[in-house]
């Protein structure tokens, strides 16, 4: 490992965020010392009491209707990685964009984008990740207590930008409540092989009944990583994030307020450049400042349960470099308040109602500024009920909003998208429940989507875009069964989507300015896919707790009159075994990616590979109240040349390979 990496690992391990000199540190969330590591069967019996908090209610992943999963726990700290993308992408019907290690937005049943919304504690993530592959998501995966993943479209809780799906990522910055013993903490130190480098992040909570605070921070250093045969140039990522929070506390609710920082500095692994050439490489320098006020009332009046509030100020900017020259700067000025009810039950229905306004000044300065600048203003009303008639249970919604789009020197283009939405669940016994959702969702299209024009170095593209388009809106039905019992826990789901007006990027096969010209269109599509995964519990004794989990996922992206999307997820299907102990886990898992054959026009094909993983973990010295972990994890531990065909840089821009990784976690 790098000296001054270990060190600055060190320092971020052991002391708080350096505010005074603007360089706050990363770090992932803590897990308090009452979860250490249950055994398997436990394990999946706690995932199903997992309090979803991206719906209202306080219900778990199991009571919902909705398709949702949750990444938590041991879990997720085997999974955390350098992007979300990559964090989540294990998950069936999810995958990552995947912009070199540091960069990859989540990809949900084919749909990516603006479709996807990303939330941290429920507000919108105000970056511009939406707006090209190339752009970070600005949430750290290392930070997150938990990663709730909505499939299918959440337009009624979280507006048109959701009509593909929510990640929420749990951060905890805003205080709840206080720890059980008053003070807890976590750090880790991390070094990854692949890249000559790691991470190191720590958190801290402390309070009481009256009170609570909060401060996180997380360094990284990752150099350039290794392919198969060689060092990918300029694919280096150097990151720095912190928070600091604290709360008001009683038995009326909360009231609390967090500021954070989000720093990265990535090379560009497609624009490497060529000193022969006298071409400089690309690399992206970013920093966000977030203010968060966010509290709950409880039974602040009669007929209503809880109210709950949120405002969040976000001050966002990145410049791409080719060298030290500065090319092109994207700034996002944004404001976001949301209001929920939840009402006491009425004959029966519980529910809550809401409002969410928010304000996004966008703007692309520079020679590449591919978009003017935009201002952007939505309002939202929605409902959503619940009732339950024994062993069945009925979920409805709806939701309107308006939109306004206001480019520089441009015309104003308003829209009035609505959502509507229906669900039912049967549990027609203790181990097997049906569900079954259909959806009606509507998307404005995005400042990129009407009105881009010029080439984007950085995605090594020339997007043109269309200020005609309409709204788009999607039709899905889903059906779903799953089975909860002591050998094995599944789940299996089909849908189908049929979108009117489905708004895309197309490879036009022209050039210009030395860059693969891509158009913003327009047109009717369909999409239609199967996920499935279960548990099989083998075997609980002296020795330990074996499962085995299988899994698999497969969506079909086609226009309405023949031909496909394009960027569509391979099929896929993997396994892991595991075992567990008191004091030790471990496993190994592959997962086999199929060829993606079905391209769009002027779209390369990707031929299959399989990843092979594996997790070996010590819990050691373990105190009434602090713990010990140290681990070794494996990825694509047979060094396969992997591409994803979600990636725009697939062909030049393969997966890492080979990595190793051993760290320390502790938590008090």
């Amino acid at each position: 490992m790098k000296h001054a990496l270990l060190c600055s690992c060190i320092a971020a391990a052991l002391s708080l965020p350096a505010w005074a000199q603007d360089v706050p540190a990363d770090t992932p969330q803590p897990q308090p010392p009452a979860e250490k590591k249950p055994p398997s069967d436990e394990a999946a019996a706690r995932l199903n009491q997992v309090v979803v908090t991206a719906v209202p209610l306080g219900q778990s992943a199991d009571q919902l209707v909705t398709p949702v999963s949750v990444l938590e726990g041991a879990a997720l700290d085997d999974a955390r990685a350098a992007s979300l993308g990559q964090t989540i992408a294990n998950l069936p019907g999810v995958s990552t964009s995947a912009f070199g290690q540091g960069v990859g937005r989540p990809v949900i049943r084919g749909l990516d984008g603006p479709r996807v919304a990303v939330l941290a504690d429920g507000v919108g993530s105000a970056d511009v990740s939406a707006v090209s592959q190339d752009h970070a998501v600005t949430v750290e995966p290392f930070l997150a207590d938990q990663i709730e993943i909505l499939k299918g479209p959440a337009t009624l809780l979280y507006g048109p930008g959701a009509i593909g799906g929510v990640v929420n990522v749990v951060d905890g910055r805003i205080p709840q409540s206080a720890p059980a013993q008053g003070l807890a903490g976590r750090a880790q130190l991390q070094y990854d092989s692949v890249s000559d480098g790691g991470t190191g992040m720590f958190r801290v909570d402390a309070g009481n009944d009256r009170f609570a605070l909060h401060a996180d921070g997380l360094k990284r250093d990752l150099g350039d990583y290794e392919i198969p045969g060689r060092t990918l140039p300029n694919s280096y990522v150097r990151g720095d994030s912190g928070a600091l929070g604290g709360s008001l506390l009683g038995d009326w609710g909360y009231l609390g307020f967090s500021v954070s920082r989000f720093l990265d500095t990535y090379g560009n692994p497609a624009e490497p450049g060529d000193a022969e050439e006298g071409e400089d490489p690309v690399h992206i320098g970013m920093a966000q400042t977030r203010h968060d006020l966010k509290g709950a009332l409880v039974a602040p009046f009669a007929g209503v349960e809880k109210l709950e509030f949120s405002a969040t100020h976000t001050d966002y900017r990145h410049t791409e470099f080719e060298g030290e020259e500065a090319a092109t700067t994207f700034t996002n000025n944004s404001n976001e308040g949301r209001l929920l009810l939840t009402h006491a039950p009425l004959g029966g229905w519980r529910g809550a109602i809401g409002v969410q306004a928010s304000n996004r000044d966008f703007a692309a300065l520079g020679e590449e500024s591919f978009v003017p600048p935009t201002r952007t203003r939505t309002f939202g009303l929605f409902a959503t009920e619940q009732r339950e008639w024994g062993r069945l249970k009925l979920e409805l919604g709806a939701r309107g909003d308006r939109e306004s789009s206001t480019p520089e020197d441009g015309e104003r283009r308003d829209f009035r998208p609505y959502s509507l939405s229906a669900g039912l669940a049967w549990r027609f016994d203790e181990a097997w429940h049906l569900t079954a959702n259909l959806d009606r969702a509507q998307r404005a299209p995005a400042e990129e989507e009407l009105y881009a024009h010029g080439p984007h170095e950085a995605s090594a593209t020339f997007e043109i875009g269309d200020p005609d388009l309409r709204k788009e809106t999607a039709n899905q039905l889903e059906i779903g069964l799953h089975h909860h019992g002591e050998w094995v826990d599944a789940k299996v789901s089909v849908y189908a989507n049929r979108y009117d007006d489905f708004i895309y990027l197309a490879d036009t096969g022209e050039v210009e300015d030395e860059l693969p010209v891509r158009l913003w269109s327009q047109h009717d599509a369909k999409f239609r896919g199967a996920e499935a995964e279960a548990t099989f519990h083998l075997a609980s004794n002296d020795s330990g707790h074996y499962d085995l989990k299988v899994w698999g996922d497969r969506v079909r992206a086609t226009f309405a009159g023949g031909g496909n999307l394009p960027r569509i997820p391979a099929a896929r299907v993997g396994a892991e075994l595991s075992w567990r102990t008191d004091a030790w886990r471990a496993s190994l898992g592959a997962t086999r990616y199929f060829a993606q054959d079905e391209a769009a026009a002027h779209e390369t094909t990707t031929p299959g590979f399989t990843l092979l993983n594996a997790r070996l973990a010590w819990n050691f010295a373990n105190g009434e109240r602090t713990g010990w972990e140290a681990f070794l994890a494996g990825d694509n531990l047979t060094n396969q040349t992997a591409r994803l065909s979600t990636s725009l840089i697939k062909d030049t821009v393969p997966l890492p390979g080979r990595n190793l990784s051993i760290g320390l976690r502790g938590w008090f």
